[in-house]
């Protein structure tokens, strides 16, 4: 009996004796972790300035990504690009800290390693054992999935040709990002975000690292699938840790790049994890400060699916439209990326045979007409050389129009049309041209049945400018005659605009005929200046409302 009891006693002092030195071994670690552990509060730069302002700062220490402040209540950090360090380090001492060996920390993570190692082989049947090696896991993987850190933008505007319009708009705000002083002593607000609209090639994500650039701000990029996570939750942690850490770089830019990703419409498809993320998005940008000093900018193509929630003021307060480059961009475009090349480029005549390629396009078929010279014994690249790629181009771009010269002439007539129909009966646009339609939308709340018959009648108008003067139909005219139909349907059925109580599709179809037949004879009255107009758009590609009102007035 008393050899079992001592053999029990050596069993339980060899097995857990290990235990206890290994935890020993562990606590003491954590001791001296905790000893060198930084405890340096961190700090915004708005709490930075405000111990600035207060004159409360003795001493500034610079020390890696940091700059510590101290002061007679205790010692606080704050990150080195949040703050104007020429203000700070021309008022307070500065210190610059000793970048410290890492021969200890890493000999204290070693034994912190071992020691872990130590405890798992001998208590691997533990059950609190598995739960920590599940946290650890997840902890890690969540660690190495969303690493959020600034980025500093080397583009500016400079490296972005033509899109004039959308470069004034961002003006104020790329001053607010250099100055956000001033504007706060006016009591001026900024939008909290800013939607860049437009298809893809366009050069959304490089308008928005110009405009940080140009600020020389800190630069955050996410694109919304990543906030799109199969574990509920996850979307909507990483939007939160987004914003915290924009909040702490400030002045910054969020750029969320394909944002109707995680921002679609809620409705009957539901997904409760990007909900939850979208919902996070809505709460975060409610949550700013008008003074945060963090300007979220989002990029998509397809505005209409985002939430209305999303787009109402407060939120997304500027939209800015993006479309493809026209004439004059394409040149100016063109010219920038022939900078850097030997070339003897006609760029005008280059600019007018790719109608419809965006700046991605113009991109990739400067770079093929380069390496084209390159393959012919050539070190300047000429004009034949993008004549000689731009089919090669094309097929590896399907959804890029490109116009022979008789489809250029059906489209300048078919868009004409439309110009002309709407100046006529004050529908008001924004830019009409060759590849681009951008009727202004309707600010108004109520709308009367006669604006909204115009509106279809500038959506038929090319559509039947061409069956007069060529006596044929066309393929390009689809889409406008969909939205033709979905207004008329709007009108018969959801705004109840018509003359009967109890409507059928009879009046559908007798209202588009009404309008088809008032078209055909304001074209037979308005034909001189549709030529004129189709004159104008083959030689500038686009007309704006004013230039084709012009052209009314002298006829008229």
């Amino acid at each position: 009996m008393e050899t079992v009891r001592k053999f029990r006693f050596k069993g339980f002092d060899s097995k857990n004796l290990k235990i206890i030195i290994g935890l020993l071994s562990l606590f003491i670690v954590l001791i001296v972790f905790a000893m060198l552990r930084d405890t340096d509060k961190l700090i915004t730069h708005k709490q930075a300035n405000a111990l600035y302002n207060k004159e409360k700062i003795k001493k500034l220490i610079v020390d890696g990504e940091y700059i510590r402040i101290k002061t007679d209540e205790g010692q606080y950090k704050v990150y080195k690009d949040a703050i104007n360090k020429n203000a700070f380090f021309s008022k307070y001492p500065v210190e610059v800290k000793e970048e410290p060996s890492h021969l200890y920390d890493l000999f204290s993570l070693l034994v912190l390693v071992g020691a872990f190692i130590f405890l798992f082989r001998f208590m691997k049947e533990s059950r609190m054992q598995q739960i920590r090696q599940i946290e650890a896991v997840q902890q890690g993987s969540e660690a190495k999935d969303s690493p959020i850190r600034p980025m500093r933008s080397n583009v500016t505007f400079d490296d972005v040709a033509g899109i004039k319009d959308v470069k004034e708009e961002l003006e104020e705000i790329i001053d607010f990002l250099r100055e956000p002083q001033k504007y706060r002593e006016l009591d001026i607000r900024l939008p909290k975000g800013v939607l860049l609209v437009g298809p893809p090639g366009v050069g959304k994500t490089l308008i928005s690292k110009a405009v940080a650039g140009e600020a020389g701000v800190p630069f955050f990029y996410q694109s919304g699938a990543s906030f799109v996570h199969i574990y509920v939750g996850m979307g909507a942690k990483r939007v939160s840790e987004l914003f915290t850490k924009a909040k702490q770089y400030a002045p910054s830019i969020i750029f969320i790049d394909e944002i109707d990703a995680v921002g679609k419409s809620r409705g009957e498809f539901r997904n409760d994890e990007r909900e939850a993320t979208l919902n996070q998005l809505l709460t975060e940008m409610d949550g700013f400060e008008d003074s945060s000093g963090v300007i979220v900018i989002g990029a998509t193509n397809k505005i209409d699916v985002l939430d209305e929630a999303l787009l109402r003021a407060g939120r997304f307060d500027r939209r800015i439209h993006i479309s493809l480059p026209d004439l004059e961009d394409r040149a100016k475009t063109l010219e920038l990326y022939l900078a850097h090349k030997p070339n003897k480029v006609d760029i005008e005549y280059v600019a007018r045979m790719t109608v419809g390629f965006n700046s991605a396009a113009l991109d990739t078929l400067t770079n093929e007409a380069a390496i084209h010279a390159m393959r012919e014994g050539r070190n300047v690249v000429e004009t034949s050389d993008f004549e000689a790629v731009k089919e090669k181009v094309l097929l590896g771009k399907r959804k890029i129009l490109s116009f022979t010269e008789e489809e250029r002439k059906i489209q300048a007539l078919y868009q004409g049309a439309k110009a002309v129909v709407a100046t006529w009966l004050d529908v008001e646009f924004e830019k009409i041209g060759i590849v681009t339609t951008r009727l202004l939308m309707q600010e108004h709340e109520i709308l009367s049945r006669s604006v909204l018959l115009n509106r279809i009648k500038v959506y038929l108008a090319g559509s039947i400018a061409t069956q007069i003067h060529y006596n044929e139909q066309f393929t390009n005219a689809s889409h406008d005659i969909m939205q033709a139909k979905e207004l008329v349907r709007k009108v018969i059925y959801e705004y109840s605009m018509s003359e009967n109580f109890i409507v059928t599709p009879a009046e559908e179809e007798a209202l588009m005929r009404e309008s088809v037949s008032e078209l055909k004879a304001l074209l037979k009255t308005l034909d001189r200046a549709l030529k004129e107009v189709s004159a104008y758009l083959l030689e500038h590609e686009n007309i704006t409302h004013e230039a084709c009102r012009k052209i009314l007035l002298e006829i008229f």
